[in-house]
This record gives C-alpha cells, sequence and structure tokens, in this order.
C-alpha cells in the first residue's frame, strides 16, 4: 500500500451535502478534494500491479470496475470529513482554519499538491529520497527542518502503522474471499513480518516527499507551519486526518482483497 503521508492537497468537484459548513470550509482550505483524486490515481497505479502479481494480468473489465468503485473520491472525502468533524470542538476547528486559510497555507498546500502529484513517477521518488540523503549529509537546515516536521507530527509511525493495518486488512479479505486460508493470527505474522520493509520504504517517501514540497519554501513560513503543527489544534487536525486515512485505506485495502479473491477464483474455473 502506499505511504499516506500528512501531504494535505483542490480539485473542484460536487462532494456531499455535509451538514457543518466549518468542516467543509476546513476540508477546502485543506485542498482534501484534490487529495482523494490524488490517492485514486496511485491506486490505479497499484491495483495494476495487483493483477499483474496476483492475477497474471488478467483482471480485465470486472477488476477494473471494483478497482474504480473502490477508490471513489466522493466516499474517501465523506470519510475525512466524517473523521474531522467528530474530533474537532470548535476552537480546534477555527484555528485550523485560520491557518490554512492564508497565503502561507495556501501556499504549503500548492506546493504539497504539486510534489504529490509529482511522486507518482517513481523515478521521482527515488530521486527526492536521495537529495534528501545528501542534504541531510551535509548537514543543510532545509533538510533539518522537515526532519524536524516530520517527527512533530509523527509522520513516520503513523504512516507504518496505516500500512500494517491496511495490510492486515488486504490479507483477511483475501480470506474471507476463500483465496487463502489464514487465521487472524496467520494474518498477523504476515503483516509484521513485512514491518521493518515497510519502515524503510515509509522513511525514504516521506522524507524525499516533504523535501520536495518545502524546499522552495521559504525557512520563516515552514517554522510557522511547524509552530501550527506542535499546537494543540494542530495536534488535533493530524491525528484527525489520520483517522481519516486509516478509514480510507482499510476499507479500500480489505475491498482490494476480496477483490483480488473473486477475480481469481473466477478465472480458475
Amino acid at each position: 500500500m502506499r505511504v499516506v503521508c500528512a501531504a494535505i492537497v483542490f480539485l473542484t468537484m460536487a462532494v456531499p451535502a455535509w451538514s457543518d459548513a466549518r468542516v467543509t470550509v476546513l476540508m477546502d482550505a485543506l485542498r482534501l478534494p484534490e487529495l482523494t483524486v490524488i490517492i485514486r490515481a496511485e491506486g490505479l497505479q497499484d491495483a495494476d500491479g495487483l493483477d499483474a502479481d496476483l492475477l497474471s494480468g488478467q483482471g480485465g473489465a470486472l477488476w477494473q470496475t471494483q478497482v474504480d468503485a473502490l477508490y471513489n473520491p466522493i466516499r474517501m472525502q465523506e470519510l475525512l470529513y466524517a473523521a474531522l468533524g467528530d474530533a474537532l470542538n470548535d476552537d480546534e476547528l477555527d484555528q485550523s482554519i485560520a491557518f490554512f486559510d492564508t497565503v502561507v497555507g495556501q501556499t504549503i498546500t500548492e506546493l504539497e499538491i504539486a510534489a504529490r502529484r509529482a511522486m507518482l513517477d517513481e523515478t521521482v521518488q527515488q530521486a527526492s529520497a536521495e537529495a534528501y540523503q545528501d542534504l541531510e549529509n551535509r548537514n543543510d537546515p532545509k533538510a533539518a527542518l522537515v526532519a524536524e516536521f516530520i517527527e512533530a507530527n509523527d509522520l513516520l509511525e503513523l504512516n507504518v502503522a496505516i500500512t500494517l493495518s491496511t495490510s492486515f486488512q488486504f490479507y483477511q479479505g483475501m480470506a474471507d474471499g476463500r483465496l487463502v486460508e489464514m487465521s487472524e493470527d496467520d494474518i498477523l505474522k504476515e503483516v509484521w513480518a513485512s514491518e521493518e520493509k515497510v519502515r524503510q520504504d515509509a522513511q525514504a517517501w516521506i522524507y524525499g516527499y516533504f523535501l520536495l514540497a518545502y524546499q522552495p519554501l521559504e525557512q520563516d513560513d515552514l517554522k510557522a507551519y511547524l509552530a501550527f503543527s506542535r499546537s494543540d489544534a494542530g495536534k488535533a487536525l493530524n491525528a484527525a486526518l489520520f483517522k481519516g486515512y486509516e478509514d480510507i485505506f482499510q476499507e479500500v485495502a480489505y475491498g482490494l482483497g476480496w477483490a483480488v479473491a473473486l477475480n481469481a477464483t473466477a478465472n480458475d474455473i
């Protein structure tokens, strides 16, 4: 599964008729509708890999229909809206909107959008990871600030946790679809066996991504973002976003596992 990161990335499109206008304002300020479109693009890439690896490239039209339904941007937005609405109190909502609905806040999200899109290309992912490592080795202050931001938001650990939990759901979907015979203990062992590789991949992606996003950002602006992240409102927002991400990726992962099982069984008939 893809690294989640904290990319808060806006696309004008129809959205559900939600009841709390402030949550909708915050989602727009965070540019979350476009994030769901990028997650979809990432997911379609990953689904091509699953088709090749697990279905011998024979998924066909049924597989594509299932994948399209799972990576539904509107459904993802609903889950993010619910997470934000449930977790943030009035003051946290107001402070989050106040930060992101500014020139600095919008500059940050624009940079995150561009970087997230660019990271769809694996060569950009590799180059970004290498660039971060090079700057870190030279004690570059921008690399140090990026690392401080990642650590302050606990982004590595949150990404590892979500990736492992979504991996569990993927195996559970395949097991429920009777493609594999695995107990919950079997799945847990399989998932935890991948933890080191997941952490390595997540670390390379996250540090490369945030360097790519924030390299053009003025250091004072990045420091202001870091300060907001350390505030009570910033911490609450980060937790709410990751709850939304977890809900999205767990739901999609289980559905993908089930779809793999369904298609594999159909291909064997």
